[in-house]
């Protein structure tokens, strides 16, 4: 979201918002001095407030849930979306207090709206209201344009959001990403929303576990469990999506399913009792091998979810990554060496040629693999 602040000594409000490579400002308006800083930073935290909720839209859209029936969340969502229509007139003519009481929405987005509209009247100043007038329009377009795939401009913040649905075009986005490099350029966490990124990586992911499966012999939700005797990495996730992408889910449902759970449980909801009821009986086994001693340490890594809650989208995509970084590891296990020769004259030369052949070789591979399997990209 964007973020507002002021600047006390120029008397400007200001404009901040993070993208995939670094923040941004822009200065909204300045104000005459000696204005009431506090009367102006209120209209500064309520338009951070409503960018909040604005982009709440975007990150827990109506179509990523089942029901749209009358009062269930998909119909709040629907109807929190809708409101972007309302938030311009209730910014010019907001509730005031009448009789000792003020109409209060249940839409935080229209109300974080009435707030801000009675934060400039505190302050009457023409300029300053035409001026958030305008910015409120700008960062409700950024939404609209991320949700069409569009992350230029301000909408570029999306990348550090984690988003409950994945936009087609975004995915597309990535998966053109992903045939440049199959081992993840930069650009994937720049310029790409991180859910939809994710869903490309799974693909790749799998492709990548395919391709190592043929040359190692080991089948191909253990692959990265394999590599980790490599090299030491994040693993866990990897093969959790490996095998449920084996049972016939697509990428779409794995990486939002995933991402889904761990934002739910950031909100301080917990999703599936079932499964945590397993996950303690689970826990309930250990606790009868272990002793006192080190049953807490043990326990210690019951989690609620695989993910980073604070960001498990781009969380996800880079334990996605890694996992095909492992599949090359075990590729690489298995590869041809290079002629070493008869001396050790030059040996870091051709270590790093017979690195630099074998990535080259196994990412020409999962290119033709994730090809052939292209149409269960969604």
């Amino acid at each position: 979201m964007t973020r507002y602040c002021v600047d006390p000594v120029r008397y400007e409000l200001i404009a901040t918002w993070g993208s995939g490579e670094g923040d941004l400002a822009a200065r909204i308006a300045a104000v005459p001095s000696g204005t009431d800083i506090g009367a102006l930073s209120r209209v500064a935290v309520t338009l951070t407030q409503l960018s909040k909720a604005a982009w709440g839209t975007y990150t827990h859209p109506a179509g990523a849930v089942d029901s749209l029936e009358p009062d269930s969340e998909g119909w709040r969502r629907e109807h929190e979306r809708k409101a972007f229509g309302e938030i311009a007139r209730a910014v010019a003519e907001p509730h005031l207090p009448r009789g000792g009481s003020i109409e209060v929405s249940y839409s935080p987005l229209v109300e974080s709206a009435n707030r801000l509209g009675r934060a400039l009247l505190a302050l009457a100043v023409p300029e300053l209201s035409e001026a958030v007038q305008t910015e409120v329009a700008t960062e409700l377009a950024s939404v609209e344009s991320a949700e069409l795939g569009d992350l230029s401009g301000r909408a570029q913040q999306a990348v550090l959001l984690s988003r409950e649905d994945a936009s087609p075009v975004q995915v597309a986005e990535a998966d053109r990403l992903l045939q440049q490099d199959p081992f993840g350029p930069r650009a994937l966490f720049s310029d790409v929303d991180p859910t939809a990124a994710a869903v490309a990586a799974a693909h790749w992911l799998y492709a990548a576990a395919e391709t190592v499966a043929e040359t190692s012999g080991h089948v191909v939700t253990s692959v990265v469990l394999e590599a980790d005797n490599i090299e030491s990495l994040p693993h866990e996730t990897p093969t959790l999506v490996l095998e449920l992408l084996e049972s016939g889910a697509s990428p779409y449902d794995v990486v939002t399913g995933l991402v889904r759970h761990a934002m739910r449980v950031a909100d301080g909801v917990l999703p599936d009792p079932g499964a945590f009821r397993e996950q303690l009986d689970e826990a309930e086994e250990i606790l009868a091998e272990y002793t006192d001693d080190d049953e807490d340490a043990e326990l210690g890594g019951l989690r609620l979810t695989p993910l980073d809650p604070k960001r498990p989208a781009r969380d996800l995509l880079e334990d996605l990554l890694a996992g095909i970084h492992g599949c090359w590891l075990l590729h690489d296990e298995h590869a041809e060496p290079l002629d070493d020769g008869a001396d050790d004259e030059g040996a870091d030369l051709r270590a790093e040629q017979q690195q630099n052949r074998s990535r080259e070789e196994f990412a020409a591979r999962v290119r033709t693999t994730a090809g052939r399997q292209h149409d269960r990209l969604i």
